[in-house]
């Protein structure tokens, strides 16, 4: 067991070794959408790469949202497969969001010997989200289109 600031210095250096594997500039939270974000988690469990919605106005957030759905069977047939599809995610807090998100299970930030796994799956799994979202930003952003 570590110490919270054992951990916190360990997920530290797991993003400073993350950086350095892959030292690129990504999309994350640069979509141009309001509250619509690219994002990495991990923790001692499982490494996810997802994309949220999490605007507060509820009929934007479901817009979003099925616009990404109207667009499954393409992501995942020629960008990633595996996703899983939440409208309503609720998070730790009670806020509810609108996930899009795969992950990979078994791999730990506290256990060194993993973190190439998941830098590996981390810089596939993103890469081909936003491989996905150039190729349809126009679509997801333009408002006046309904899926």
């Amino acid at each position: 067991m570590f110490s919270k600031e054992e951990t916190q210095r360990l997920k530290h250096e797991f993003w400073i070794a993350f950086a350095e594997a892959y030292p690129r500039k990504w999309l994350l939270y640069d979509t141009k959408i309001k509250d619509f974000a690219f994002k990495f988690f991990v923790d001692n469990k499982k490494a996810q790469v997802s994309i949220d919605i999490e605007n507060r106005n509820e009929d934007l957030r479901k817009i979003y949202y099925e616009k990404i759905e109207s667009l499954k069977t393409i992501l995942e047939e020629d960008y990633i497969q595996d996703l899983v599809f939440e409208r309503n995610y609720y998070l730790e807090n009670g806020k509810t969001i609108s996930r899009i998100w795969v992950e990979q299970t078994g791999v730990s930030v506290s256990n060194r010997n993993s973190w190439n796994d998941i830098f590996d799956f981390f810089n596939e799994k993103m890469s081909a989200l936003e491989y996905f979202f150039y190729e349809y930003q126009d679509y997801i952003r333009d408002l006046e289109t309904n899926t």
